[in-house]
This record gives structure tokens, C-alpha cells and sequence, in this order.
């Protein structure tokens, strides 16, 4: 077979810069090329633990979609009866399952929150340690959010079921699903600090431009340019403003500091330079209302 060019898509390798993840950054090389996961166990010297952690962080990040679940559920969850809920506490995987997330919890579970519990057990197919990790990582998140109360079990089933979604079945896939959300929580933070916005909490809406321009493969250096261009010609944070920037930036391929400054030389005349509305203002408005237009 003759050689051939290994040609990675930019956002694909900029995920893997960003994960810094060595395991990760060679199991998608060696997959990429054609390898097989089983395969990889053996030709890159990589524990079972390192190659379940790194495919799984490569599912997660969109980066191979190589899983079939192994849990085959029906459309619709069953409806859970008292009868069924003391049946279930008959057993002792159930019933010890049930003992350590009451513990977690710090509190005793009401009868709907048991059937709760017993439908992410049953119906969704998690295993007790997954359902542990599940319910660390819903307090850990409460906790980030200054949330003084713990999470609800329906939070927590909101939860569960989009690592159903993503194919976390595992104890190393659950692992590496928590590591990775917790590298993103502590780079939204570094953000958060760029734009000098305190300690409140952020929207929705804010969040959802933060991981948008995370996603882009944006750094702090690069955003913080971006913010001070905002400020400088709007007098303030203007969060569609400051997407508008990093967008454009996006599909020109800038985003570095070095490639920002080389290909962003053009000179931006301010308002005030030109008596009306200055190019960057025009730029950001047109794209605010293209974004508008694409129901955004």
C-alpha cells in the first residue's frame, strides 16, 4: 500500500491541543490511520485503563464515533410502581446502591426520588460505581454554581441521561468524561477572569458564547485582544460585539495571538475617527443581524 498523507481537520487537532492529552493525541492518530481500538492495546503499549480513558475523551469530544451501545433500552422509560420499588430493594446491589446515594446526598430519598434512582439503574443500565461518579460530579457541580442546596434527583437524572447519550457506561469513561468537563470549567474560569466579570454567576447565554469560542480553540491571550478591541470601540463588554471579533477571526483561520496580529493588520477607524459608525461597528452589526436572521 503506497503512502499516504495523514490529513487531520484543524478543529480536530486544535481539541487535541487543547486537551493536552498525549494518550488521546495517539490513539486519534493511530485510529485515524486506520488502526482498530483492539489493535491499539497492543501496537501503542497502552494499558486497558489509558486506551479506555483516551477513547473515551475522543467519543466525548466528537472526535470518533466507533461505540455501539451496549445497553439497547426501549423508546419509553418504564413507569415505576411502589411494588416495583420494593421488589428492587430486595436485592442487595439495589439496596446498597441506594444506601450510598442517600449517604452522598446527606439526606433519605422520598418515594419518587427511589423510582428515580431506579429507573437510572435499571432503565438506562448504569452501573453502581458510574451512578457514584454521576453523583460526585452533580455535587461538584452545585457546589462550582455557589448552589448551597443539594442537586435534585431530577438534576441528577437530567444529568444521567445525556451520559447515556454520550455512550458513558464505564468507570474510566465516566472518569475521563468528569476530567474533561472540569479542564473546561477551569478555562471558562480563566475567561471569566479576562472580562473582569467578578465572581457573579454567569447566564445561559454568556456560558454559551464562552464555549463557543473554547470550541473555536480560542485561548484567554487571544479573548482578551478581542475584549479590549470591544471595549476600545463600544465603551464596554458587548458580548454579541466580542463574538462578532472572534468570529471573524474564526473563519479566517486566526487563532493565535502571532496569526491574529499578522492577519489583522488593517487599520480600524474608529467613530470618532469618522464621524459615524466605524468598520468594526459595521462588521459587528451585520453580523449581530445575520445571527438574528438565523434565529440565533
Amino acid at each position: 500500500m503506497p503512502d499516504q498523507d495523514l490529513i487531520i481537520p484543524e478543529r480536530d487537532w486544535r481539541k487535541l491541543l487543547a486537551a493536552a492529552s498525549g494518550d488521546s493525541a495517539l490513539l486519534y492518530l493511530y485510529l485515524r490511520a486506520g488502526g482498530t481500538e483492539l489493535q491499539a492495546r497492543h501496537a501503542l503499549r497502552m494499558s486497558d485503563d489509558q486506551i479506555a480513558a483516551a477513547a473515551s475523551f475522543l467519543r466525548q469530544s466528537g472526535l470518533w464515533e466507533d461505540k455501539v451501545p451496549t445497553v439497547m433500552r426501549p423508546a419509553q422509560p418504564p413507569s415505576y410502581t411502589e411494588a416495583d420499588l420494593l421488589r428492587a430493594q430486595e436485592r442487595d446491589m439495589f439496596r446498597r446502591l441506594l444506601g450510598e446515594v442517600q449517604r452522598r446526598l446527606g439526606k433519605l430519598l422520598s418515594v419518587e426520588e427511589c423510582k428515580i434512582l431506579l429507573s437510572i439503574h435499571e432503565y438506562l443500565g448504569m452501573s453502581d460505581e458510574v451512578i457514584s461518579i454521576l453523583i460526585c460530579y452533580c455535587l461538584q457541580r452545585s457546589k462550582a454554581k455557589g448552589n448551597d442546596r443539594t442537586p435534585s434527583m431530577r438534576t441528577i437524572e437530567r444529568e444521567a441521561y445525556r451520559w447515556a447519550d454520550l455512550g458513558i457506561e464505564t468507570m474510566e469513561e465516566a472518569a475521563s468524561y468528569v476530567q474533561l468537563q472540569n479542564q473546561r470549567q477551569t478555562k471558562i474560569g480563566k475567561v471569566r477572569r479576562t472580562l473582569q466579570l467578578g465572581d457573579r454567576r454567569l447566564t445561559p447565554g454568556e456560558e454559551k458564547y464562552i464555549a463557543q469560542w473554547l470550541d473555536w480553540g480560542f485561548g484567554t491571550d487571544e479573548i482578551a485582544i478581542a475584549y479590549e478591541k470591544t471595549c476600545i470601540n463600544t465603551g464596554s463588554l458587548k458580548w454579541p460585539y466580542l463574538n462578532s471579533i472572534l468570529k471573524s477571526w474564526h473563519e479566517k483561520g486566526l487563532h493565535d495571538v502571532g496569526a491574529i496580529e499578522a492577519g489583522d493588520k488593517a487599520p480600524i477607524r474608529t467613530a470618532s475617527e469618522t464621524g459615524g459608525l466605524g468598520e468594526l461597528e459595521l462588521e459587528a452589526i451585520r453580523r449581530i443581524m445575520q445571527e438574528k436572521k438565523e434565529g440565533m
